[in-house]
């Protein structure tokens, strides 16, 4: 089926009050990392430029861009003239993405619990509430959307651009994992809470606090997602003994 990606904009610099957006090709890297990491584009399967082009309606250009972005990832093999096949990322490189990933995000909790304005605390409490409102709706694309504004809240807390546009780099890479845990039975519920402990940090003003609580979070949405990859294998492995 045809699908058409819109095109929201370009990136732009983290600041206090505009959020990064997505390019198109931003767009068609998280639709195609949701079909790679989901099993709908099985291991070794070839994704040819023009095809992909014609499928999502774009030109040729933003396709190459999420290819490249992709093998950032480790989930399409791209090499100069030659198929771009779909991958995995191997265990080492995955532990060395989110090792990274915890540790800025862990920074980036600790300077925002000294930083943030009362302004940007308050507007960090309200995405909060949005998010617990939204751990009951069971839809784990639009509490991934709101997830990434309460990031980025934190990020832009730290009065440091420069760090934000590190940690942005970073979760760009290691985004199709994160996505794919919510999709885990009780998953939303676990990382409301798990915020919570961030939050409260935060509004006390507790660097070490929020810097823990940050950094244990992120090892547990890597856990999540180790979890979740297990049992996406197991599927796609009773499927091949179906169909063999």
């Amino acid at each position: 089926m045809t699908s058409h990606l819109r095109n929201s904009g370009s990136h732009i610099a983290l600041s206090p009050r505009v959020e990064p957006k997505l390019t198109l090709a931003d767009e068609l890297r998280i639709r195609l990392a949701d079909d790679i990491v989901r099993g709908f584009l099985p291991l070794g399967a070839t994704l040819d430029e023009s095809q992909t082009a014609r499928r999502f309606q774009v030109s040729r250009t933003p396709v190459r861009e999420a290819f490249r972005e992709l093998a950032a990832s480790g989930l399409v093999d791209a090499k100069p003239h030659r198929s771009t096949l779909v991958a995995r990322p191997d265990s080492e490189r995955l532990n060395a993405m989110f090792e990274t990933m915890a540790e800025l995000e862990a920074v980036c909790a600790g300077l925002a619990a000294q930083r943030m304005t009362v302004a940007e605390r308050q507007s960090l409490q309200e995405i909060h509430e949005q998010l617990r409102v939204l751990s009951f709706a069971g839809n784990p694309e639009q509490f991934h959307e709101i997830n990434e504004q309460f990031h980025n809240a934190i990020y832009i807390g730290t009065h440091n651009n420069y760090l934000g546009e590190l940690t942005i780099a970073t979760r760009k890479r290691v985004q199709p994992f994160r996505r794919a845990q919510f999709r885990n039975l009780g998953r939303l519920h676990k990382s409301q809470a798990e915020h919570h402990h961030v939050v409260e940090a935060i509004l006390r003003e507790d660097r070490a606090a929020a810097s823990a609580a940050m950094h244990a979070h992120i090892d547990l949405v890597h856990n999540e997602y180790e979890s979740y990859a297990g049992s996406t294998l197991e599927g796609e492995m009773a499927g091949r003994l179906r169909t063999g």
